[in-house]
């Protein structure tokens, strides 16, 4: 998103506080990956953006509420996203003025350009990118719908937790039944 670049050389010394509250900065990538994640609660980001002579630190918090489907029922896993981040881009440059590009590699293609991009020179930070990567490393990874969930039943499919299924406990593989009453002794 083009509007939430900034310019690193505009920055003041003491750097600057950025609030981003715009929703988009977060759906338009959740329906562009396809993703199982609806928000709940307006996402907003208070970010810190401090200059340095070779990139900038960003500080930042990260507040909101999304329901993802839980791992073990699909149920709707509701969570609260509390974030606080910290983190430092280093410039791609040789030297002050310069970008570090390869012959015929622009700044976009650049590994590791996808949050400092530069325009002509001047080296932007993309603010969008940083809150979306912050936001994906905010998703918890196993996604819980409860802390007790028991989730569905490999032969049919119930959901466990509104009630047991009439299936018959797996029993494993018969081959192995022997092994069921082997009895180990300790020296």
């Amino acid at each position: 998103m083009q509007k939430y670049r900034i310019s690193l050389l505009d920055l003041p010394p003491e750097g600057r506080e950025f609030s981003l509250d715009d929703q988009a900065i977060w759906q338009d990538p959740l329906q562009e990956f396809h993703m199982d994640c609806r928000i709940l609660s307006p996402l907003a980001t208070q970010v810190h953006v401090l200059p340095t002579e070779s990139g900038c630190l960003i500080r930042g918090r990260l507040q909101g509420r999304v329901a993802l489907p839980c791992n073990r029922c699909s149920e709707e896993a509701q969570t609260d996203i509390n974030a606080r981040f910290e983190d430092f881009e280093e410039l791609n440059c040789q030297d002050a003025d310069l970008p570090m590009t390869q012959p015929g590699q622009d700044a976009e293609t650049m590994p590791g350009a996808e949050r400092i991009i530069y325009e002509g020179t001047s080296p932007m930070l993309d603010l969008a990118a940083v809150c979306w990567e912050e936001f994906m490393l905010a998703l918890p990874v196993n996604p819980l719908c409860r802390p007790d969930c028991r989730g569905l039943c490999p032969q049919c499919g119930t959901n466990r937790n509104n009630g047991d299924c009439t299936c018959s406990a797996d029993e494993g593989d018969p081959r192995l039944a022997v092994l069921r009453n082997l009895k180990i002794r300790r020296q």
